[in-house]
């Protein structure tokens, strides 16, 4: 099985592209999701972004209008070199900030020159965390939407530990990104709101 992130407008031309590698494909909704089966038994399930089960019909522009973005989103990216985050009124950004910290890598030093090394790159990291967190507070104050993460799952959970932001519906897909920037955040802001398509060439 391949998993494919496909842009909501891009779901059309992907199904046409789908029918003419492999055949006719008959379409129907199953288990939350968008189903294809190709005259050569490969198969396609497309899953709307946001966790959210798509109960329409059998139909590819039903598909995509279900695949819109909700009104109040967000996004929080977090590694131990920085984060970003966003908040979102549909596809627009409504408020975000980036920032890089300076987090010391791991060093091949013994004893207890290790021992600081670690205990000072332990306490940079929970400075970066805890300014990560002063930001998302911020921006996402009164936020009831879902909320996608990415970066370092250890680095979100950190952030997200904070009394301010435990209540955030965090819904998938885990976005896998390099340390943030704002190229970074832009494109993750694109992958929360694509489709996740699984497909079975035959």
């Amino acid at each position: 099985m391949t998993r494919i992130l496909v842009p909501r407008d891009r779901v059309p031309r992907w199904v046409e592209n789908f029918v003419v590698r492999h055949g006719a494909a008959a379409l129907a909704v199953a288990a939350g999701a968008l189903r294809g089966a190709a005259a050569d038994e490969s198969t396609f399930a497309a899953r709307l972004p946001f966790e959210r089960a798509y109960d329409g019909p059998a139909d590819v522009d039903a598909f995509v209008a279900a695949a819109a973005p909700p009104e109040s989103w967000a996004v929080l990216l977090v590694r131990k070199g920085g984060f970003a985050v966003a908040r979102m009124a549909g596809d627009q950004v409504v408020e975000s900030k980036v920032g890089q910290r300076h987090v010391q890598g791991r060093t091949k030093a013994g004893g207890q020159s290790q021992q600081r090394f670690a205990r000072r790159r332990d306490n940079q990291a929970r400075e970066a965390y805890a300014a990560a967190a002063d930001h998302a507070a911020r921006i996402l104050a009164g936020h009831r939407g879902p909320l996608v993460t990415g970066g370092d799952r250890s680095a979100v959970d950190a952030v997200l530990a904070d009394a301010r932001l435990v209540e955030f519906a965090v819904v998938g897909p885990w976005l896998d990104v390099p340390d943030p920037r704002r190229a970074v955040l832009d494109s993750a802001v694109v992958d929360a709101q694509a489709v996740v398509v699984d497909v079975e060439n035959a």
